[in-house]
């Protein structure tokens, strides 16, 4: 059974503004002697990354990233904040402070102006692909459902304090970056890498490790590693995204699909960042235009085979039931606001890292 790690990001709010504040020195120091919860310090001052050991099963992951919620929620209680799992903030400051390192100074002296208001949150789902040439497949067969994953999880509504419009605000975020959203197809492995030699060497980007395609293989592992998902609220939400990643990237259900070019793919996941499950996409099955909940249907429909050998039938199947009635992630988000301003979001995203 394909081994898998999940990545998420956080991102630490006042608990009265909701603006982003950076960690006091006293979280920090504890962040060393938590290292078994996989916790690093990311991009930004404000910013936390944890990171699952390899697990083999969804509940085996689930212990881990409850755990690890819980300990970050802590956190934050003791510094009179709230630690958020969203894809960007309600509200940013006008300018935000880079994690000092030798990669991300480099990082930041390349985005200049964008880091400036570049605070997003993801979640990343690594999963293992033992061959070499076998993860570049894998990579082709997994990048036209990119939109599909990206309308059913958009968790990024806000910016600058009030609604923008996208269910994803942080896609439109990444956009700006020299590699973002759908990679091209490959032919093999050494087409893969000489892409990315190409804009290391046209300085774009400083090396592999900072590419951002919602899509891409791992440099320090034996993984696919997808990246298209902003930051989940709940624990739930986040074990949706990998048991659908997982599946794809096992199944060979998905292997009739027409090839599908980049602009296609990038046009379908701006109208997912835009419009989530309301969303109008380019069918991978078909290369036909379809609604989200058809396309989403079908995919699921042919990953039933792959999701009944995982495990996770019964839980996807309910997890897009649950999405279907309670709303994305973005949906809760306006919800809450709308209901009790910026006191209703606090509470929501006080509750997810709060709950075991």
């Amino acid at each position: 059974m394909a081994r898998f790690g999940v990545e998420e990001e956080f991102v630490l709010l006042d608990e009265q503004t909701l603006v982003p504040a950076a960690m006091s020195p006293a979280t920090r120091e504890r962040i060393p002697e938590d290292a078994a919860a996989g916790l690093t310090p990311e991009y930004l001052t404000c910013q936390l990354e944890s990171a699952t050991s390899p697990a083999t099963t969804r509940a085996d992951a689930e212990a881990q990233l409850r755990r690890t919620r819980s300990l970050i929620g802590t956190y934050a209680a003791d510094q009179g904040a709230v630690f958020a799992s969203i894809g960007t903030p309600f509200i940013s400051p006008k300018r935000l402070t880079v994690v000092s390192s030798p990669h991300y100074d480099a990082v930041d002296a390349q985005l200049v102006e964008i880091t400036r208001e570049h605070e997003v949150n993801g979640l990343h789902v690594h999963v293992e692909v033992v061959d070499d040439e076998e993860r570049v497949r894998v990579l082709n067969r997994v990048r036209p459902w990119l939109p599909v994953l990206l309308a059913l999880t958009g968790n990024a509504p806000f910016a600058h304090g009030r609604d923008s419009g996208f269910a994803s605000w942080r896609s439109i975020l990444i956009r700006r970056l020299p590699s973002s959203w759908s990679p091209p197809h490959f032919r093999d492995l050494a087409d893969y890498r000489a892409h990315v030699e190409q804009l290391v060497a046209m300085t774009a980007i400083a090396d592999a490790g900072s590419l951002s395609w919602a899509i891409r293989l791992s440099e320090r592992f034996p993984t696919v590693e997808v990246r298209v998902f902003d930051a989940q609220l709940t624990v739930d939400d986040t074990l949706l995204a990998v048991a659908l990643t997982r599946a794809l990237m096992v199944s060979d259900a998905i292997d009739d699909a027409p090839e599908i070019g980049v602009d296609a793919i990038d046009a379908s996941l701006w109208t997912a960042a835009r419009f989530g499950t309301e969303a109008r996409l380019v069918d991978p099955a078909s290369g036909g235009i379809a609604s989200f909940w058809d396309v989403a249907r079908d995919l699921l429909d042919r990953l039933r085979p792959a999701l009944a050998r995982l495990g996770d039938e019964d839980f996807v199947t309910e997890g897009f039931a649950r999405i279907r009635t309670d709303g994305t992630g973005a949906e809760r988000q306006r919800r809450a606001y709308a209901e009790h301003g910026t006191a209703g979001l606090r509470d929501l995203y006080r509750a997810s890292t709060t709950a075991i």
